[in-house]
């Protein structure tokens, strides 16, 4: 007989402008879970469900980094699994991620796989491997789960800058990732399928736009440093088929070049 793990699951929704009654069974809730929905007003309401406790703060302010850190503030259990309004998580997840953590006991944060549609797909996890320096940058926010115990003793948080809502488009989450491996947290990626990504349109992205590559300069510059131009040159010449088309290659480089620049006066 396999016992199961004694350890909590909690998933931290960040969603805007939903019914937050029947948002935790469409995304297929099976935990306790944090809904922090942006919309028009101030509330809280609590649905207590006979697998957990949903609780969803309402709030006027705009930012998916805001709407993060609210949520990550009002965590209580032991393990956060991060998530997005249009995620259908896998009929079993918890047990997924605590097995996955009792095969890992040294990880404070796994990233799972997500099924999204191909065009919209930065990384797909093939073997389980550390997550280092160099290969965080890939990862979005709702692969992202992690022991609360270490987010907090770390005091990492999301920043309120980037991603939807926020002055620049996106990246919030590989800033997250970013300065949990500055902390010293371990992180490791898995071959293990927890959810899938609904479509719709998106609430940031616009197309390949002059602020997209400028937007993605100046995310680069807190990135790599030194190296964002570097690394800005490899992002361009590994997309150019899809992103340069109606901006010449030459000319989004040279707005990501500005945007790098913007940040180092």
């Amino acid at each position: 007989m396999v016992l199961q793990s004694p350890m909590k699951v909690q998933v931290l929704v960040s969603a805007l402008n939903k019914d937050i009654s029947t948002l935790s069974s469409q995304m297929n809730i099976e935990t306790d879970a944090i809904i922090v929905n942006q919309c028009d007003r101030n509330d809280y309401q609590e649905f207590k469900k006979p697998y957990g406790r949903i609780k969803c703060f309402c709030m006027p302010e705009r930012g998916v980094g805001l709407s993060r850190n609210t949520a990550l503030l009002h965590a209580d259990s032991d393990i956060c699994l991060f998530s997005d309004e249009d995620i259908v998580l896998t009929k079993g997840y918890a047990e997924l991620i605590k097995t996955a953590y009792t095969k890992h006991p040294d990880a404070d944060m796994i990233l799972f796989n997500v099924k999204v549609s191909e065009s919209r797909r930065t990384y797909w996890n093939d073997a389980v491997k550390r997550i280092r320096w160099y290969n965080y940058g890939r990862y979005p926010a709702y692969s992202i789960s992690g022991k609360l115990d270490a987010f907090r003793c770390s005091n990492v948080h999301f920043s309120l800058l980037f991603g939807g809502g926020a002055k620049y488009s996106n990246g919030e989450d590989s800033l997250f990732l970013r300065d949990c491996i500055k902390a010293g947290l371990k992180i490791y990626a898995v071959p293990v399928c927890i959810g899938e990504e609904i479509e719709r349109e998106s609430t940031w992205f616009h197309g390949y736009t002059e602020k997209f590559f400028a937007d993605r300069g100046v995310l680069y510059h807190y990135l790599y440093g030194k190296m964002a131009q570097v690394f800005a040159l490899r992002f361009l010449i590994k997309n150019k088929a899809e992103m340069c088309v109606d901006i010449p290659f030459k000319k989004a480089y040279g707005l990501m070049r500005k945007g790098i620049k913007s940040q180092q006066k």
